[in-house]
């Protein structure tokens, strides 16, 4: 593990809200030289704190209106190797996220659908028809807020 000062936290909270600031930006914003925030940024990287960048799409505006949260659990553990489900589970283009769970269910989904209908077939064709699929639970997101994670807000 790393130790963070004030200035990383600043840099992580920085590059969180808007991860294509230069280092020239950056350094700017937080009354560093370029080269001491691309220090600071390559040191980050190397520790593995920073892990990459991420382009957010907007579902909505590519027509997806329709988000549902899916707990799925599994027929029976013993048929069905967990490789063998997340293999055809991911191969679902409308299925976001897969994630293995400890808990009611086995797996937590995350599916986009142009509507409810259109998720309706999505669930119908293709999600029930998994090998070892047994129940689903399915919540539907209503709104959603970005948090603002273990670094917290600025101060200010």
């Amino acid at each position: 593990m790393i130790d963070l000062d004030d200035t990383d936290r600043a840099i992580l909270r920085a590059l969180s809200a808007n991860a294509g600031l230069s280092a020239g930006a950056l350094g700017r914003r937080l009354g560093l030289s370029q080269p001491a925030a691309w220090r600071r940024i390559r040191r980050l990287e190397d520790a593995g704190v920073l892990a990459g960048q991420r382009v957010v799409v907007d579902q909505a505006a590519l027509g997806f209106g329709v988000t549902v949260f899916l707990g799925v659990k599994l027929a029976t553990k013993g048929r069905v190797s967990l490789e063998d489900f997340e293999r055809a589970v991911t191969a679902i283009p409308e299925v976001q996220v897969v994630q293995h769970v400890l808990g009611l269910f086995d797996y937590r989904l995350r599916v986009v659908a142009r509507d409810i209908a259109d998720f309706e077939r999505i669930l119908r064709r293709r999600i029930l028809t998994l090998p070892g699929v047994g129940s689903v639970e399915a919540n539907v997101l209503l709104s959603e807020e970005r948090r603002p994670g273990p670094l917290g807000r600025e101060p200010g």
